[in-house]
């Protein structure tokens, strides 16, 4: 499979292409899924002109394969949990509420990285794009946009640049507009998709922060 993009940077500056109708909205924010999701949600919010933050979410991994999600936690408690995987696999509830209070733990020490004592910022009738660097199950996808609504968005967006069809539909099914700009068959991983898919640590996360928070982004062509 050829990538179909360099890097997320790259990738970012796709979906901004494709989330050009949305630009100058006075309500809009930009909500990037980290790590990954930063760096493309940085040129989505400079592109469309609007604010950048952070959504900070965890995927519950699948004991013994950390990469396959049965659930996700978001901030301010939400849970979204796969129930028929639980019941089709025997996991105990023990063990599901042992990965969640080790995520717990994650979620806390991104927030208090990212944000420090900053509020968490006011979504109540705005339009939030949530922006991650692809799909694969959707299951942090399903918990931002829990949360998101819980906290009172008018529209919530998903837009990222590569995801396999199922999921898109499911995500459809939850969020008021879903932006992909690939779904490729077969669909293995999202990092398939990248010539470069290195990991973003934290201090790139915080560094493209503060560059979106120096001033106002400027809307690009």
């Amino acid at each position: 499979m050829v990538a179909l993009f360099r890097d997320r940077t790259d990738a970012g500056q796709a979906l901004a292409r494709a989330l050009a109708p949305y630009a100058g909205r006075p309500d809009l924010i930009v909500l990037a899924l980290p790590r990954g999701g930063v760096p493309v949600g940085f040129e989505v919010a400079r592109a469309l002109g609007a604010p950048l933050d952070v959504f900070v979410v965890r995927k519950l991994g699948f004991p013994g394969n950390d990469e396959y999600a049965m659930g996700a936690i978001a901030s301010g408690g939400v849970r979204v949990i796969d129930e028929e995987l639980l019941r089709q696999t025997g996991i105990s509830p023990a063990v599901v509420e042992r990965i969640v209070r080790q995520e717990e733990r994650e979620l806390r020490r991104r927030e208090l990285a990212y944000r420090d004592d900053l509020p968490a910022v006011e979504l109540a009738g705005r339009t939030a794009i949530l922006v991650d660097d692809g799909l694969a199950t959707g299951a942090s996808m399903r918990a931002a946009v829990k949360a998101v609504r819980e906290r009172g968005a008018r529209r919530i967006v998903v837009a990222v640049p590569v995801g396999p069809a199922d999921t898109v539909r499911q995500l459809a099914l939850l969020a008021d507009d879903v932006i992909c700009v690939a779904m490729p068959e077969p669909f293995l991983a999202v990092g398939r998709f990248y010539e470069r898919f290195d990991q973003t640590d934290d201090a790139e996360v915080l560094a493209l922060l503060r560059q979106a928070h120096d001033g106002p982004l400027a809307v690009v062509g």
